[in-house]
C-alpha cells in the first residue's frame, strides 16, 4: 500500500503550525514579562541580563522555539527527499505523524509542567521517531 508522496504536506505543516503556536506563547509570555516588571524592554532590545534574568516561563518558550528549529530540520529534510524520491510510503506517513504527535507532547510538556523525566522520554520518542523515518527512507531509496 502506498501514500500519495504530497501526503507528507500535512504532517510537515503541522509542524510548522506547531513552531507559530510556540511564537505566540513566547510573544505572549514575554509581553506579559514586560507588563507585570519582572523584566525591562531594555532585556530584549540586545538579549543581555540587565541585572534580572528573564522570567522562566519566557525563557521556557523561547528555548523551546529555538529547538523547533534544531531537529526538526532534519524531519522537513527527510520528508521533502521522501517526495523527492517519490518514496512517501504508508509507513514514512505514519512516522511523520508519529515525530509530530512526539513534538506537541514535548512541548505541551516543556511550556506547561516541564517535568524533565516525561520531557525527556517525548524528546527521545521524537529522536527515535526521526530515525526511523531516515531509515525508511534510506532503504526505499536503495531498494529502487
Amino acid at each position: 500500500m502506498t501514500a500519495d508522496r504530497f501526503t507528507l504536506v500535512y504532517p510537515m505543516f503541522a509542524m510548522v503550525l506547531l513552531t507559530a503556536t510556540v511564537l505566540v506563547t513566547m510573544f505572549r509570555r514575554r509581553v506579559r514579562a514586560v507588563r507585570e516588571r519582572l523584566i525591562t524592554t531594555a532585556y530584549y532590545r540586545i538579549y543581555q541580563d540587565q541585572g534580572v534574568p528573564e522570567p522562566e516561563s519566557a525563557a521556557k518558550a523561547a528555548r523551546h522555539f529555538s529547538n523547533l528549529f534544531e531537529a526538526p530540520t532534519l524531519f522537513y529534510v527527510a520528508c521533502l527527499a521522501a517526495m523527492i524520491a517519490q518514496r512517501g510510503g504508508v509507513l514514512l506517513v505514519i512516522l511523520a505523524w508519529g515525530y509530530v504527535a512526539a513534538r506537541i507532547a514535548h512541548a505541551a510538556i516543556h511550556l506547561g509542567p516541564n517535568t524533565l523525566r516525561w520531557r525527556i522520554r517525548a524528546y527521545f520518542i521524537s529522536w527515535l521517531v526521526l530515525m526511523a523515518m531516515w531509515i525508511d527512507l534510506v532503504v526505499g531509496v536503495a531498494g529502487g
